[in-house]
Order: structure tokens, then C-alpha cells, then sequence
């Protein structure tokens, strides 16, 4: 477990070089970063949307500190291993008297706002195809691609995740065309095949769509976008200040070629390409860099009705990558016209997983004014995992992963989304095997993370109660209604849950994964949660 206090990391500055030094595969000088506004993570913005060309080096991000929580403490033996009493206790209120129907629907089956996503980052239409089955046994309700529209063809079509010479996974967010297809990910035949597959399982797809922006490399962008209207692009500059809206919304991002999508031909060319995703099988869509196209009530100089245009395309599920910063990313209004990320979440997960666990820390989703059945929720993304160095992949393992996922997963609200790293990958060499295309890690199937999958699932339409039964706060339980539970212990030492408040049923629960007993009686739980284990019960 990694030590270090929550609430103070972050505090670099990446030039070019530094990010390579810290990642020898590491994206030179995409990755653009900006503070938060009331949270300690500070995001990345997506390579998705800082993808440059590989000819570009100049371009350089800076993280910045702030901290999480004021009740940071480090994990104590001796506490870990006392036993809990009501009275130290620490619940938080109550969510069951809210409305929780948008988890189900009108069928009974998950809906897509709230069921667990796989996040099947550079894994090929057949490489999702061949584990269907396999991501349906694991739980989980729908799969995100990586974008499959055409896109830029770097190294003569190298398949590396990342190399100087042999490929780079981000050229997939540098679109020439939307249409269906790329060199990376497969053919429109394969895609069609691929989702209809799925239909059969009853998973849905979801495909990340960058729309903002094409690839810096005009020579290989398709005459179908430069025939569509005089000014395709908005030709405005590199974005200088996150602070101001109008650069934010009309300007290039990291030299990428802004679409002016103010115009109505532009418009119909992208939703022609996102209906035409809906018709091959797709049930949703990821926006990449949403917050970086203009919304109908932005300033009259600049405002568009684009995204009135674009969202009426048939699919079922849609959100935008909005991360949070500097005042100017409007979360709350983007959530009005689809859902929406909690940027800012993830960072206090990745808090919670270094420090304490606790629910004064853990309950807010970081998202004021945005309702939790809005939000698309995450541990890590590809951002936070290609972008920021060392930072994020070698002070997390799998294992710290599954502990942030079992508390997004176990929550009542937000579509938790499950970043699948590379195949073979380890602190020492996250990009694994190295090659574009093949299925991530077996993680996302790990019997952990599948029992919290199906918990999640069972728990559609109930509320939540949060509660730490120990005082360090090493200790979280989540409750859904009264029907189960999910237990993290983060200490070092086993803790006894020696009649903790709990508000399920009377009864004996018996854990998903190791068959471990706990009794539930007048309201009190007993039981043992092992060091650094996970509990579900139901």
C-alpha cells in the first residue's frame, strides 16, 4: 500500500522531457493540465483531445497542488485491529428516501446510467468480440471503444501503443474522416459484427467520439471535411487560457484543427457519422473534449446550437468529457443535454486509496449542482494513466485499483467506468505488451471486481448509506437499502466488525468471493474484514 498523505501530491511541472524521463513511452507534450476548482486532483485534459502530432514537441502541461480532505491520517496497526462500537461509528446520511429509478429500466434491465462500463482502451473490435462472454460474466452492462472513426496513420501504421518509431495509441483521437473505421481498431464489417455480438449478451456498446477536432496534419485530412463549407475550421490559435471561455470553446487544443462548429454543414457531417454509428450498432457515445465545444447559451459571439444538433442521433446513452477547472468548464449546464464525468471524483478516490477512507471525504461526488445519476464516475482513466507519468501508474497497483473501484462500484450513483490497462503491464512498464489491438489486463475480470460488478447490479433502485465502524477511518462500509453491503478494509491489520451499526436485514451473509460469514442483528453487524480486503455481501 502506498503511503503517501493524501491531499499533497501533484506538484510538477512536465515539460516534454520530463514527461519522457518519467514514462519512456510516455506521449510527448500532449498532455495539458489545469487545476480544479474544489477538489485536490487536478486533471489532464485528454490526450483523446491533446493528441498532437508526433511532430509536435513544444507543448508542455502543469499539475498543481491542492489538497483533499482535512481528515488525512495514516493507517494504525493497533486501531485497525480494536473493535467497532456504534458509538464510534461515523454514518453518513441516509440517501434511501431519493428516487432511484433512472438505475432501472422500464424492463428491469440496467440502465446505461448507472450500470458498470469496461473501458476496452485500444482493444481491437476483435479482440472484444472473442470476450464477450467473458466481460459479460464479469457484470458489467456496456463496453466504450476507443474512437473508431478514421484518424491519422503515424510510423507507416505502426500498432504500438507507444513507440518513437512503431505507433502511438492517441492517433485515434486525431480524426482525418468520420466514417467507421481505422487501422487500429478494425473495419466498419468488423464493428457491425462486433456489436451484434454483443446485442446477443445484452451488452451495449459505446463509442468515443473526439468531434471537436481533427488532426494537426492537414495533408492527410479528407477533401469530405474541406469541401464542406468555406471554413471548416475555426483557425483561431492555440488555446493560451483555460480561464477564458471563448479560447476554451473556439480555439485549436493543443494545435489540433478546431472544427467550426457553428456550422450547420459541419454539423450534419458529424451527425450523419453518429447516426450512422447508432445504425451499425453502437447504443452510445463518449464525447471527447466536450466542454471545448461552444454550448446555445454561451456568449452570442460564439455560441451554437451544435450540440442540439448532434445529440438527436438515436443513441440511448451519451456523455461528455467535461473536466473540471479553472471556472469556465459549466459541468452543471452540460449535464442539463447529457451526462456528464466527475473529473475532479477520481482524484479523491485515488486520495482515499492512499490514505483514509473516510465518508465526509468519499460522499460528495465533487460536482455541485450536477444530480449523481449524471455523472460517469472512474478510479483512472487513459488520461490519468498515459498522460501523468509516474504519478498514476506506478504508485497504483491492479490491487489499489480494485479497493477505488469497489467504492464507485458499491455507490448508488454515477455509470462507473472501468479503465482496462495494457496487457502485461506493471510499474516498472505500463505499457505491457505494447501492441494496439490486443485485449487490456485480466483485471476487469478479476473475481473482486466481477462480485462487485454483480453487486451493483442487484442493488439497482435502492439508496445508500455510508458509514466508517472504526475511528481512523481505515474502515468504509457502503450499504445499499437493506439488502447488502460492501466492506473495504485499507489498514494494515484484520478489523472485527464486532456489532457495528449496520441497516441491513437480520440475517447471515456470507462474502461473494471468499464465502466469509457475517451476521446481521438489531441492527448490528459482526464479522471479519481481512487487511486491505473486500467484502460483498447481499
Amino acid at each position: 500500500m502506498n503511503k503517501r498523505v493524501a491531499g499533497i501530491f501533484m506538484a510538477l511541472v512536465l515539460s516534454v522531457s520530463a514527461a519522457m524521463t518519467a514514462c519512456s513511452s510516455n506521449p510527448p507534450g500532449i498532455a495539458e493540465h489545469r487545476p480544479s476548482e474544489n477538489t485536490t486532483q487536478s486533471q489532464s485534459e485528454s490526450v483523446s483531445s491533446a493528441a498532437t502530432s508526433s511532430a509536435s514537441s513544444s507543448s508542455a502541461g502543469s499539475t498543481y497542488s491542492s489538497s483533499a480532505s482535512s481528515e488525512v491520517s495514516s493507517s494504525s496497526s493497533d486501531a485497525s485491529s480494536s473493535s467497532s462500537s456504534e458509538t464510534s461509528s461515523s454514518v453518513s446520511t441516509s440517501s434511501e428516501s431519493g428516487d432511484y429509478s433512472y438505475q432501472l429500466n422500464s424492463d428491469g434491465t440496467i440502465s446505461m446510467s448507472y450500470g458498470s462500463i469496461l473501458h476496452a482502451f485500444c482493444w481491437s473490435f476483435g479482440s472484444i468480440k472473442q470476450n464477450l462472454q467473458d466481460i459479460k460474466d464479469a457484470g458489467y452492462t456496456s463496453i466504450q471503444t476507443s474512437p473508431i472513426n478514421q484518424c491519422k496513420e503515424g510510423e507507416s501504421g505502426g500498432r504500438a501503443l507507444f513507440s518513437s518509431n512503431a505507433g502511438k495509441w492517441y492517433y485515434h483521437y486525431q480524426p482525418t474522416d468520420y466514417v467507421i473505421g481505422n487501422y487500429q481498431l478494425g473495419t466498419k464489417n468488423v464493428f457491425e459484427e462486433m456489436c451484434s455480438e454483443a446485442k446477443k449478451l445484452g451488452l451495449k456498446i459505446i463509442v468515443d467520439a473526439p468531434i471537436n477536432h481533427t488532426t494537426s496534419d492537414e495533408s492527410v485530412i479528407s477533401e469530405n471535411i474541406f469541401n464542406l463549407c468555406d471554413q471548416p475550421f475555426h483557425g483561431r490559435g492555440e488555446v493560451s487560457s483555460y480561464a477564458s471561455r471563448k479560447q476554451v470553446t473556439q480555439n485549436d487544443l493543443l494545435g489540433l484543427k478546431d472544427l467550426n462548429t457553428q456550422d450547420p454543414a459541419i454539423q450534419q457531417y458529424i451527425l450523419k457519422y453518429l447516426k450512422s454509428c447508432v445504425e451499425s450498432g453502437a447504443s452510445g457515445f463518449r464525447y471527447d473534449a466536450a466542454k471545448h465545444i461552444e454550448l446555445p447559451d454561451d456568449d452570442e459571439a460564439y455560441a451554437s446550437d451544435f450540440w442540439t444538433v448532434v445529440l438527436d442521433n438515436g443513441a440511448e446513452f451519451q456523455y461528455g468529457e467535461i473536466l473540471q477547472g479553472e471556472g469556465t468548464d459549466r459541468l452543471a449546464d452540460y449535464s442539463k443535454i447529457m451526462n456528464v464525468t466527475a473529473s475532479n471524483y477520481g482524484g479523491i478516490i485515488r486520495n482515499a486509496v492512499d490514505g483514509t477512507m473516510s465518508v465526509s471525504a468519499i460522499e460528495p461526488y465533487m460536482a455541485s449542482q450536477v444530480d449523481p445519476s449524471k455523472l460517469v464516475t472512474w478510479v483512472e482513466s487513459h488520461d490519468n494513466y498515459c498522460n501523468e507519468g509516474e504519478e498514476s501508474w506506478k504508485d497504483m497497483t491492479e490491487d489499489d485499483v480494485e479497493i477505488g473501484w469497489a467504492i464507485i462500484a458499491a455507490r448508488s450513483g454515477g455509470a462507473p467506468l472501468f479503465f482496462s490497462r495494457p496487457y502485461g503491464n506493471s510499474q516498472e512498464n505500463p505499457w505491457g505488451e505494447n501492441t494496439i489491438g490486443k485485449a487490456g489486463s485480466d483485471a476487469y475480470k478479476s473475481p473482486n471486481v466481477s462480485a462487485l460488478n454483480h453487486f451493483r447490479n442487484e442493488m439497482a433502485g435502492l439508496g445508500e448509506t455510508l458509514s466508517n465502524p472504526d475511528e481512523p477511518k481505515n474502515v468504509l462500509m457502503i450499504e445499499r437499502g437493506d439488502k447488502g453491503a460492501v466492506i473495504i478494509n485499507r489498514g494494515d491489520s484484520d478489523y472485527e466488525l464486532n456489532g457495528a451499526a449496520s441497516v441491513l436485514k437480520d440475517g447471515t451473509y456470507k462474502d461473494k468471493v471468499t464465502g466469509a460469514e457475517f451476521t446481521v442483528s438489531g441492527g448490528k453487524i459482526s464479522g471479519k474484514v481481512v487487511s486491505n480486503g473486500i467484502i460483498v455481501i447481499y
